[in-house]
């Protein structure tokens, strides 16, 4: 296959804010009720959940400066290479798809996971984070199920004494997630595995799945570049752009899902020509799809993807009427890299038929994201026949993106968001985003522990003062509502969106319901994969 030259173009649904209407408040208490624990583990894992959270974890503590960049301050990827030495290089024994991104590498790395189960290969996915257990991070084989707590188990004990010496070794530097890794690649080796998707935690030039040798890499994949981690990528999005082309590899194909900034583009574009990798852009004039219309919240959207050559325009591939359970003009576009990626492996001998990609995209969804409840799921946490809309949103472009889908699969109907944020978020950014598409008759701010710790969560009370700037900044009415007292709810005028501060996450979803008049709408809870664990771990229990 000859690179593509491809271009989408979502279209973005613009909303509009209502003129400055003066806001009234009202005085409050906050509750102490707290929310549920992150993640439900397996008993039988016990020894390996003490074992990895004796280790640092940057999920819960937070990344240091510069830590992604190919700097001084980086993370020494040295010591992630002895590692994977001790343990025998087991990522040399099947090939990678390796995959990086600001957003939508979790969801093309599912997509490429799903495509290749499909054509009959047995495949490892390693991914993070996790919504109700660790277990989710490793899937193997044919079908695509997370790894079973005997068989995680049964490895942890067999390379345990390995662990151990290299953790001593490293002087106790070894992290959290890099344990982690060398655990999943080293399953994956075990598991005899016909090829691994990876995705990269952080950045991609620092992180500590970037020990894979071009020789077996099958192809990088870098999905979109935007302003997240900036601190720990180098504070600009160049600099973020140049973490992530470090996934690039000497004489390896790149596909670049986009759509870029002309200069990210080109920054990518020249790490790949250094590298004489070949560039495969999924963003370009090549490609055409579109979303025909929504079927439902289970079935999800029927689209069409058609790519074409860049010399001929012959189509190379052309799926019609595909459906989708993962919504959004987003998710279609990671749909259409991975089968970029798709087409790209096929060029390399991979036995990847179009009925295959068709079947692994059609397959495909995702815990948290753009997930909804079931009636059953809804009555369990006390929202009887209220629509429940779970997504890990948490930055200015995801709550775009998030919008985008609100309005296209729910126009005109009652919104009510419940939200919770990491402590290095762009608030503000993600707010107004979310304020300024749908209006929503209320948000509630409220509180999620973050990998299981409250370190990085934001409070409620600050994450309400945000909003009320974020509404005053778009010129809509905001009324404030600081306690639970469900008589205020009414009192607020027509067309003016109550904000709330909860720190209780079941009473921050309670006064939602009663907002929407017990479930005449859609309640909409996001701003973490933190919180929408909470609510998972809810339904469980």
């Amino acid at each position: 296959m000859r690179a593509l030259s491809t271009q989408y173009f979502g279209n973005i649904i613009l909303g509009k804010a209502s003129p400055t209407i003066s806001r009234r408040v009202f005085a409050a208490k906050l509750s102490s009720e707290r929310c549920v624990p992150m993640c439900t583990e397996d008993p039988e894992m016990k020894d390996l959940i003490e074992y990895l959270d004796s280790l640092k974890n940057y999920e819960k503590s937070g990344v240091p400066k510069g830590a992604g960049t190919d700097s001084y301050d980086g993370f020494d990827l040295g010591r992630m290479k002895r590692l994977m030495h001790r343990l025998g290089n087991p990522q040399s024994n099947y090939k990678t798809v390796h995959v990086a991104g600001t957003k939508g590498k979790g969801s093309t790395a599912a997509f490429i996971s799903n495509i290749l189960r499909s054509g009959g290969y047995s495949v490892g996915c390693y991914s993070s984070p996790h919504i109700l257990s660790i277990k989710e991070r490793m899937t193997i084989g044919g079908y695509g199920d997370p790894v079973s707590a005997s068989t995680l188990n049964d490895l942890f004990y067999t390379i345990k004494p390995v662990l151990d010496q290299a953790i001593e070794m490293e002087n106790g530097c070894l992290s959290h997630f890099e344990i982690l890794t060398g655990i999943a690649f080293s399953l994956f080796a075990k598991e005899n595995v016909d090829i691994a998707v990876v995705e990269a935690g952080l950045g991609g030039a620092r992180d500590a799945t970037n020990i894979i040798e071009s020789s077996d890499l099958s192809a990088s994949v870098i999905t979109t570049i935007g302003e997240e981690h900036m601190a720990a990528l180098g504070g600009s999005l160049e600099s973020i752009t140049v973490a992530k082309s470090g996934i690039i590899k000497h004489g390896r194909p790149v596909i670049l899902g986009g759509p870029f900034l002309p200069h990210i583009e080109a920054i990518l574009h020249d790490k790949a020509v250094s590298m004489s990798s070949s560039v495969i852009l999924a963003s370009d004039v090549g490609i055409s799809s579109s979303i025909k219309g929504i079927i439902n919240t289970n079935g999800g959207m029927q689209c069409d993807i058609i790519i074409r050559n860049e010399r001929d325009d012959d189509p190379i591939i052309e799926l019609d009427d595909i459906n989708l359970r993962m919504l959004g003009h987003h998710q279609l576009q990671n749909a259409v890299t991975a089968t970029c990626v798709a087409l790209c492996l096929r060029n390399q001998g991979w036995s990847v038929t179009d009925e295959a990609i068709r079947v692994g995209l059609e397959n495909t969804h995702l815990l948290g994201r753009c997930q909804f409840l079931t009636s059953k799921e809804a009555e369990s946490i006390q929202l009887p026949g209220a629509t429940v809309l779970l997504d890990g949103a948490h930055t200015q472009e995801s709550a775009r993106a998030l919008r985008d889908m609100i309005s296209m699969t729910f126009p005109g109907q009652k919104l009510a968001f419940v939200v919770s944020m990491a402590s290095d978020k762009d608030h503000l950014g993600f707010a107004k985003e979310l304020l300024s598409g749908q209006r929503p008759e209320a948000a509630f701010l409220t509180e999620a522990d973050i990998a299981g710790a409250k370190t990085r969560a934001t409070s409620s009370s600050s994450l309400t003062d945000t909003w009320i700037k974020a509404a005053d900044e778009l010129g809509i009415c905001s009324t404030v509502l600081l306690n639970n007292d469900m008589d205020c709810l009414t009192t607020a005028s027509k067309g003016t969106v109550i904000l709330g501060a909860e720190s209780s996450l079941k009473i921050a979803l309670r006064l939602a319901y009663k907002t929407l008049n017990d479930g005449e709408g859609i309640v909409v809870v996001t701003g973490s994969l933190h919180i929408v664990s909470s609510v998972l771990a809810s339904v469980q229990t």
